[in-house]
Order: structure tokens, then sequence, then C-alpha cells
């Protein structure tokens, strides 16, 4: 895409320029959203060094003429050791004698007789009933293979260590099919562990422990620095069941490591001798070339006053009063000159209290804002940790061309994989902070500026979220920089299909939290930010892929903590998440996986994409153009032909129900009447595809959004969908009018940052590796009809903060429990006779003393919300609405927006509502 901007930071207000070439191809969030956010390329090498490659040690056998049973064959792993009696394979009920065959030097190969080159041949049994249940529910998706009996009596501790594969014969003795084999199941039943991972200390040592049931001989390698070539020792761990350990000296606290870990790898078929960092690694050198070994408990990494900092987090009462900013470290700061050079870009500028960004914070926290989410922050590829090594771009340069032209592209795409920009959803190590982002990647700076910026949040009123990339890893294999796990244990850690290859839905090598090991590396690693870096919520990125069970346990896990045994009181933590479901776990394919209907009862949030399509309209993987509720459909179509103009009331009247079951926390069971006057539950109303619109059972499943840093900023897509024709000012509205349903609605409201400044990516709709230059808080595009002025955004930011005032001046607009959600939520103007374009809701309060209704607000008894979408000023009256005395939020009757000339009058029960507005109407005691 060419269409391009150019941006300036907080500190400065800016002129958004050309908004061009708005039809964008149709994409899949698979297609654009995830898998072009990790384009970058895997390094590879085949030398045995240092420098986390590997060697192998056995070339590839020839092949066999015979293609069913071919040397081929045992690059596939279409068995599935999936306990330690029993083998799963799809073969058919005819075929004859079934063998498992092992090679501890991985010498197996196919001949036309059979396999060849193994140590031990075990015959095995096929049974007549099948795989058992407890097999079935661990692996659904091979369900109807045929179950084979192995042996009791085998030495199973030392098969796992080896090249395995089984093979088959004909009746007349040749092989039919061979293949090599998935060992998650066997490697759970034998060497689920609960004990201490990664490095220990203690009083007089320190310790190393690694999981690796598969491998065959572990060395630590220890280095006095992170880059002198030779390590000043080797140590040999020593295996029992599964885990290798050794004890060292004090003395290696700050020194780095590496592990040599000798395991056959199905990716080579070969033994491979891989120098790995440590999975459970809390420290790295420059790029995590090594890891550090690092005491978080040491004072030595702890700022000033941190042990106590939870006794300085700001109140939550509520996960009900939560309110989310997602934002990019990087692109906090990177361009703000009222911060320090050295601090721009990084964790530290989050404590420069007098800068532009610290103080709209500042701002929008004292409005009510109570989390600010951090794009991921653990050690990502993509961006050198090493910034003399980051590539840049000439800002003059770029400023010189229009901003669509295609010299400008051609300068930010010349190094964007090499310059310090990366959204970071590229995850190599989970719990380590992100090196890029620190003054000094190398020793502990990475863990102490972290540490400041989390404690310079939570002092000016924001916790903190903490975006967590579970469900897939950047690398694969044994021989990538970037690769940990799979060189570990190999074919462990990663979700594989049902030929052996590594599923790639997520967008590359999902991983598999069904598996003990993988769940346990997930819960192990939460708990370290929640206690070592006290973050105050985590958000899953596509959590769907992630088992319920697993985010269970993380709920569990995380309630548990407590302020006298952890520093941190854990019932304060909210976790929320992506719930989509797709690819492989579509269906509960893997297991019961954490999506939104699965959800249902389970506490944990999940984002709401049912009010954000209505709202703009279509989705993201339609046609741009689609129109949606605040951007035109039906009152001022764009020219996209979306059939008749009755089909397009249609469309209106039913983008309506779906935003106000989402007003309603999109909660499964709230009763409505619906655009055809029937009452209706929320899972009643279905989206286009026959799906339920609400599936939450209480506000806080439920996180509504009408953007994030996926796709079109707010402010480009409504000027993407919008006719060509209306003004800025108009633009400007729709704007505010959709930030406003957010904040308005019941559950938790989520906010991209920026969008209250009307930030543009010149309509990047995937902008993770489009650089500074793209993702900068303000925009300056040139066309003028699409260029709002430094009044525009002015204004934007009064409206937002206004908004977020007016949601925390009443608890009625964050009510904890679907029931009472049920019992004082009402919308009017429904049915078949509504007034096209107009949202009308009401919240009542009960009255101490009086029967009915408890009373929760001791300013409001009830509040009415309009939201007019309408190029026109609307009137509504409405009889239960007469006689109040009502009267326009203070809020707002103190504003300079138009929404001042809002009225009711009470003898008739009408209101009047500028155009494009949403008025609060408030009824004080």
């Amino acid at each position: 895409m060419s269409a391009l901007l150019s941006s300036t930071p907080f500190s400065t207000i800016f002129a958004p320029s050309e908004l061009t070439r708005f039809l964008l191809p149709t994409q899949s969030r698979l297609q654009l959203s995830s898998l072009t956010r990790y384009r970058s390329g895997f390094k590879s090498g085949t030398s045995r060094s240092l420098n986390l490659r590997c060697c192998s040690t056995m070339p590839v056998q020839d092949q066999s003429e015979n293609p069913s049973c071919s040397q081929d064959s045992l690059f596939y792993s279409r068995a599935f050791w999936v306990t330690k009696s029993i083998i799963a394979w799809n073969v058919g009920a005819g075929e004859g004698e079934c063998y498992l065959y092992a090679s501890r030097k991985a010498e197996l190969c196919v001949a036309g007789d059979g396999i060849q080159g193994h140590d031990v041949k075990i015959k095995l049994e096929r049974t007549n009933y099948g795989l058992p249940q407890q097999v079935i529910e661990k692996f659904p998706h091979i369900r109807d293979y045929a179950a084979f009996e192995v042996p009791a009596t085998l030495d199973f501790q030392s098969l796992v260590k080896c090249q395995l594969a089984v093979g088959i014969f004909n009746s007349y003795g040749k092989c039919a099919s061979a293949t090599g084999l998935q060992l998650p199941g066997i490697l759970d039943e034998l060497f689920s562990y609960t004990g201490p991972l990664g490095a220990v200390f203690a009083t007089e040592a320190v310790s190393l422990y690694l999981w690796a049931p598969t491998a065959q001989a572990v060395e630590a390698l220890i280095y006095k620095s992170p880059s002198e070539a030779d390590p000043v020792e080797i140590v040999q761990l020593k295996e029992l069941d599964g885990v290798w350990s050794a004890k060292g000296p004090m003395h290696w606290e700050g020194c780095y490591y590496v592990y040599e870990v000798s395991v056959y790898h199905p990716s080579t078929l070969r033994i491979e001798k891989c120098v790995s960092n440590d999975p459970y690694a809390r420290g790295l050198s420059a790029d995590g070339k090594r890891t550090l070994l690092v005491n978080l408990d040491s004072d030595d990494v702890k700022p000033e006053g941190w042990d106590n900092l939870q006794d300085e987090k700001p109140n939550l009462l509520s996960f009900s009063d939560v309110s989310i900013y997602e934002l990019h470290v990087r692109d906090f700061s990177a361009s703000d000159p009222t911060v320090s050079h050295e601090f721009q870009g990084g964790y530290l500028a989050f404590t420069s209290q007098d800068s532009a960004g610290v103080q709209h914070l500042k701002r929008l926290s004292s409005a009510g804002i109570t989390h600010v989410h951090l794009l991921p922050t653990y050690q990502f590829a993509g961006v050198e940790d090493e910034k003399h090594k980051w590539k840049y771009t000439d800002i003059e340069k770029l400023n010189s061309f229009p901003p669509d032209s295609e010299e400008q592209q051609a300068l930010i795409t010349a190094i964007q994989d090499e310059d310090g920009y990366n959204w970071g959803y590229n995850p190599v190590l989970w719990g380590v902070p992100k090196g890029s982002y620190a003054g000094n990647a190398n020793g502990p700076c990475r863990i102490v500026e972290f540490r400041k910026m989390v404690q310079a949040l939570n002092r000016i009123g924001l916790r903190v979220v903490l975006d967590v990339v579970y469900n897939h890893l950047h690398a694969s294999g044994p021989f990538s920089d970037f690769s940990v796990l799979d060189k570990i244990v190999p074919g462990y850690f990663l979700r594989r299909n049902a030929d052996g290859g590594i599923e790639n839905s997520t967008c590359v090598n999902n991983t598999a939290s069904e598996h003990f090991m993988v769940e346990r590396l997930i819960l192990d690693d939460l708990k370290c930010w929640a206690v070592h870096y006290k973050i105050d919520g985590f958000r899953f990125d596509l959590m769907g892929h992630i088992m319920k069970r697993t985010m269970l346990k993380a709920k569990s896990l995380l309630n548990s903590l407590s302020t006298e045994e952890n520093g941190v009181d854990g019932s304060s933590i909210y976790i929320y998440g992506e719930g989509w479901d797709f690819g492989e776990v579509a269906k509960n394919g893997r297991g019961i996986n954490a999506s939104q209907f699965n959800l249902f009862g389970a506490g944990i949030g999940s984002f709401n994409d049912r009010i954000r399509d209505a709202l703009l309209g279509g989705s993201p993987f339609g046609h741009p153009l689609h129109q949606g509720f605040v951007t035109g459909l039906y009152l001022e179509p764009n020219g996209h032909d979306l059939g008749d103009k009755a089909n397009v009331e249609r469309m209106l009247t039913v983008s309506k129900d779906h935003i106000q079951v989402g007003m309603a926390a999109n909660l499964k069971d709230f009763v409505l009447t619906n655009c055809d006057g029937q009452e209706v539950k929320g899972s009643e109303v279905l989206m286009y595809d026959g799906k339920p619109v609400g599936y939450a059972s209480s506000p806080v499943e439920t996180v509504n959004y009408v953007s994030a840093h996926d796709n079109e900023t707010l402010f480009d897509i409504i000027s993407l969908k919008t006719p060509k024709d209306i003004s800025v000012e108009e633009r400007c509205r729709m704007n505010h009018l959709a930030t406003s349903v957010i904040a308005l609605s019941q559950g938790i409201p989520f906010f991209h940052a920026g969008d209250e400044m009307l930030r543009s990516k010149s309509i990047d709709r995937d902008s993770y590796n489009s650089g500074d230059w793209f993702n900068r808080i303000k925009p300056r595009l040139a066309d003028p009809s699409y260029k709002p002025q430094k009044s525009h955004i002015l204004a934007a930011v009064e409206n937002f903060l206004n908004l977020m005032q007016i949601r925390y001046s009443s608890p009625l607009f964050r009510l904890k429990t679907a029931n009472a959600i049920q019992e004082r939520v009402r919308f009017h103007n429904t049915g078949p006779s509504w007034i096209p374009g107009l949202i009308v809701m009401s919240i009542e309060d009960g009255h101490q003393g009086v029967p009915g209704l408890s009373q929760l607000d001791p300013i409001y008894s009830y509040i009415v919300v309009i939201i007019n979408p309408c190029p026109t000023d609307v009137s509504f009256a409405n009889l239960a609405l007469k006689a109040k005395s009502l009267q326009l939020h203070p809020v707002q009757m103190n504003s300079t927006d138009v929404v001042k000339n809002s009225t009711y009058d009470a003898s008739s029960g009408c209101f009047n509502v500028p155009a494009r507005t949403t008025s609060v109407f408030v009824q004080p005691r």
C-alpha cells in the first residue's frame, strides 16, 4: 500500500494528509493480520558453533523405491505413542504384523523388505477395542485411529531418546507402510514434572534444571561475559527421570550460559547437538545469544521502593471498573522531543514525569482509564537489541515526498526488517523483557528498567497489562538462532498435524498447551511476570488456540497470589484475550479450547468483535467499503452496493440489535426487544453466519472495542468507509460517536492508543513492521478533505476525556453482574417502528429504603444515553421517559462540544440530540 503517513509525537499537534488507495484487497486474519506480521525470515546454519546453531552427526539415507514405505516416510510422524502401552496409527484393518523400531544413533532407513539400522525391534499387537476414552479426550483428532499394544517390559526411558519408527507388513512380508512417531502422550505420562526448572539460587550455590527427557546428553557452557568466545567452564548435567541438573558455585551469578543438548530431531532424522538458551531464562545477553544467570530476588535488580509497590498500586474494587488503553512501548515516545534522547522508544520514557506522553497518560488516568495494555515486551525477534545495529531512514527525505508516493514507501520498505520497530508478536523467550527497549541489552539493565516502567505507571494511577503470546513461537528446528523449545525437546512443545508437520494456523509454530509441560511453562511464566514484575493483567494473543483448562488454571494461579506470600494481590489481576475459534483447534479439535463460547462462566474476558463490526460495518475480512452504524450505513451511503434500500435499512436495524446486545455486556441471556418486535435473548440475536451475538455470562467476560493495533485505526477506517464528500468535521464526530458507544457500554471498554487523537496509519491495517514513521501517534496526511486540524484533535481529546469522566461518574455504567444488567438496563426505540439510526438506553437505580432495586449510585437515580448517528438532529419522545427530572450530564453541559445543545422536555418525554452525537441525561437524587 502506498498511502503513507508522516507524523509527530505527543508533544505536537499534527496535520493528516492524503488518504489514497483505499481499496485494500480482501484478506483474512490469517492472510494478513497474522501471516504478514511475522514475515521476517529465520536465520539458519549448518556448522557447529556456540551461537545457537547445531551440527549433525548422520547423513540422510537414500530413498526406497516404494513410496508408501520409503525413507521419505520417516520424515513423517503419522503414528502417536499416546501412553506407554499404546501406539495409535491410522492404518487399515487388513494390514499384517506391526513393529516398533528404535535406533540410538538415528540410523533407521527403509528398504523394500522393511526398516533397517535398528538397535531394537519390538512386535506390536493390534487391539480390537480402539483407543481408550482418556486418550481420545487428550487427542480428539485421532479418535478413529487403530490402537497397538506395546509390551510393558520395555525400557521406555531409553527408547524415547532414540529415533523411533513403526512399520507394518503385508501378507507377503513386504513393508506396506512406515512412519515416525509423535511422543507427547508418553512423555506426559512418564515425565510430567512439577519440581524446579531454570536457574535456582540458594545461599551458597546456583543449580540448573532442564526438562529434556528425549536428550541423550546435556552440557552447560558457562561464560564470563556475553561475547567472549570460549566458555570458562563446561558442566555435564546429570539426568533423573527426564530432568537434567547441575550445581555450581555462587560466583556463577552474573555469568552467562547456554545448553548444548544432544537429541534426536525429527525434522532432520538425525542426532543433533543443539545450542540453546534455557527455556526458563530470566535474563539474556543482547539479542538472546546467551542466558544471564540473574536472581530476580536480588536487591541489585530492584528499583528503590520496589518491594512495597503493591501498597502504591491504584485501587481496583472490581473488574467491572477496568478500562484499557492499548499502547506500544516504542510508539509512546520514539519521536517525542520532550523525552530525553536516550530514553526515547524505551522503558524509561514512562519515568519521564514531565514529558508530553506521561502528561497525557496522567490526564487519561485522572479521567478514569485504569490499565495500560503494552504490546509485547518479552524477548521477540525482528528487532536487534543493540541499537547501533539499527538502520534509519532520512526523515527530511520522507517529508519531501507526497504521502502517497512510491518513493516514501520504498524508503520505509528498504529498512523495515532492520530498523527498531516491530509489534513484537514473534516470541523467542517468554520470560525475559525485550532488550531493545532497554538502555543496555546486556546484563540486568532490561530487568531494572522494566520494573521502573511498571513502578512509574502504577504511581500515576495506571495498572499494567502484559500482552502475552503463548500460542506460537517465532522459530523451530535445530538450526535457527531463535529456536529454543524445539531444540530442547523436539516435537513436544509445538502442536503437530496428523503427518507430524508443525501446525501454523496462528501464523507459524503453534504451541501445544494441551501438553502438560507446555501448560506448565505458560503458568510458570505468568507467575514470574506477576510476582517478579508486579504485572496487573494479561492479554492473551489468539487465546482460542490455548486450551480452556490452561486458562482456568492461569486464572486460579494468579488469583492465589497474595501480598503476604508473593508481594502482589493476585485477586486484582485481570486476564482477557482473543477468543477466536479457527484452525486445528476449531470446534474443540484439540480439546476444549478458550474460545468465546467455551469461556462462558469462566470470568475471563474476550474481545467482542460483534460490536466492532456492527459499528464500523462488515468485518476485517469483508469488503473495506462496507458501511456500519457509525460510518453511514443507510443514512449516508458511500456508493458501495449493498442491495436495495429496504435491504440496507434492514442491515442497519440488525446492526443496532448487535450493538445493543454489546452495550448490555454481550450477555448470552440478556433479554431485549429486537428489530422485529420480538423479545429475544442475546444468544438468539444472530450474526450473518448464524452464530449467536451474545455469549458472555457476566460483564467482565466482554471486552468491547472498536479498534486495536490490528487492522486500520478508528479514524482511518471511518475515512475509508464514509462518502468522499463529507467534511473532516463530520468524520471527527463519527470517530467520537464510535468511541462513545464503547465508553458507555456495560463490560470492559478497550481503546487503541491514539484513537482519542484521531490517529492515522494511512490505512495501513497491519503496521506491525512499518516502522516509527507509520506508527507515530499523530498523522500528517495531505488531502485537506481528510485533514484534522489542531482544533479537531483538541476537541477529540476533550470529548474522550469527558466520556471517561461520565463512565466513572456513576457505578450504573459499570454494573457487576448479569442480573444487575438485566434488571436495570433497558433499550427504547426498539421494534419495527423505530426511528432509523437512534439508540436509546436507560439505566435505572433503586432508592434506599424502598423495596425493589437496591441503590448503587448516591448521586444519580436514572440515566438515559441517546446515540444519534444521523447527519441531522433527532427528536425522540417516549412515554416511559416522561415526567422525569432528567438533565444533561454536568460534564457535557460544561463541555465546548455541540452536545451541550441537547435538550429534554419532561412534559412530553421528548429528547433533542444534535447530529452524530451521544448525549447522556441524568436524574440527580
